[in-house]
């Protein structure tokens, strides 16, 4: 049953990682999620890839020379997900009783990953999901999510959601995640300040348009997190004055939003950092929703439906038990003792194409 009468205190974060330095960023991290709990917090926001830092040098100038200084780097910096920083990030959420919701680059065998960590106060990993499409040059980076990485999970405090940037504008994506009933929801972003003013749909006020409607539209609060540039961030990135222009300054939009689309919090300067609460009743989404409910009494699923697909996929499919597949010691030795010449054959009208060591073949299935 979903609780409607919680009331707690919600933080969110507009913040500046420390540019690709997954270890110190991850320090950062931590102070803040303890000067959150100290204020009576009970889930925290951080944006987009916080660890380690949005990857700026992608949108500035050529791609070839920014790959030359940044892509190793970026790669080394990127968080396994038995890394110790991982771990210091659930420490720190079960050490002081807080919720994390986390952006992180992940890295999965040599890809990356614009993923999420969805921590419990208990300091328990809730979820890792992953941004389901990166977006335009982002993909020369990143890899894709699957299906299973749009879902909405029971925390102690209510139903908690998240998704990464340009996810707020993909009209299916946000059904996916209203139809689960997310209570609040996490919207995480990098600094929004690249080609302005020339592209609009890159600034800050197109990106507050997007994530205050997904609060009206869902009836959901959201958490919304920015990084920010500054300085210290075209120090880092660019070489040119041309470089410093396109990136931008500041490009910082933290709020929190009702579930009926007001601001909750206050708003810092697009530059600024800091951390911003409000204190939530979940009672008001009962309110908004008695207007509205998109996936309830307002919609109409006898013209219209989502179907979604929402299995974790797979690059390696093994249609057998790992210890019997082809090519495994055991199934060699089945086939020699029943006079079998071990040959390759279909199987369950599946053409048979693994000769790897069933080991191996677990160990790619399970990178997710």
């Amino acid at each position: 049953m979903v609780n409607y009468t919680n009331k707690f205190r919600v933080a969110t974060t507009q913040i500046e990682p420390v540019w690709l330095d997954a270890a110190a960023t991850v320090d950062k991290a931590v102070s803040w999620i303890a000067e959150a709990a100290g204020n009576g917090a009970e889930l925290i926001a951080f944006p987009e890839v916080f660890v380690p830092g949005y990857p700026y040098h992608l949108w500035n100038g050529s791609m070839l020379a920014g790959m030359g200084r940044f892509a190793v780097p970026y790669h080394q910096n990127s968080l396994a997900m038995d890394s110790p920083e991982v771990a210091q990030l659930l420490d720190a959420a079960g050490k002081h009783g807080i919720g994390v919701v986390i952006g992180i680059s992940e890295r999965g065998g040599a890809s990356l990953y614009m993923s999420q960590l969805i921590i419990g106060p208990d300091g328990s990993l809730v979820a890792k999901r992953r941004k389901l499409k990166p977006t335009h040059v982002e993909r020369s980076l990143f890899g894709e999510g699957d299906g299973s990485d749009l879902a909405v999970y029971d925390m102690p405090v209510a139903r908690v959601g998240a998704l990464n940037c340009w996810e707020h504008v993909q009209p299916l994506t946000k059904f996916a995640m209203y139809s689960q009933h997310e209570q609040v929801h996490v919207a995480s972003w990098p600094g929004m300040s690249l080609y302005q003013p020339e592209v609009f749909a890159f600034g800050v006020e197109a990106q507050l348009i997007a994530t205050r409607a997904y609060a009206l539209e869902g009836g959901t609060f959201v958490l919304c997190s920015t990084q920010v540039v500054t300085d210290t961030a075209l120090d880092f990135f660019c070489t040119t004055d041309e470089e410093r222009a396109l990136i931008g300054y500041g490009g910082g939009f933290a709020r929190i939003f009702g579930p009926d689309g007001s601001q909750l919090s206050d708003a810092l300067p697009e530059d600024g950092e800091g951390i911003l609460y409000a204190d939530i009743d979940l009672s008001a989404i009962a309110l908004a929703k008695q207007a509205a409910d998109p996936v309830g009494h307002y919609s109409r699923p006898d013209v219209y439906a989502l179907q979604l697909n929402a299995s974790s996929q797979s690059p390696v499919l093994i249609p057998h038990d790992p210890a019997t597949a082809p090519g495994s010691v055991a199934s060699t030795a089945i086939s020699r003792a029943a006079g079998d010449t071990g040959s390759p054959r279909a199987l369950d009208g599946l053409p048979l194409a693994l000769d790897a060591p069933a080991d191996d073949l677990a160990d790619m299935s399970s990178d997710r």
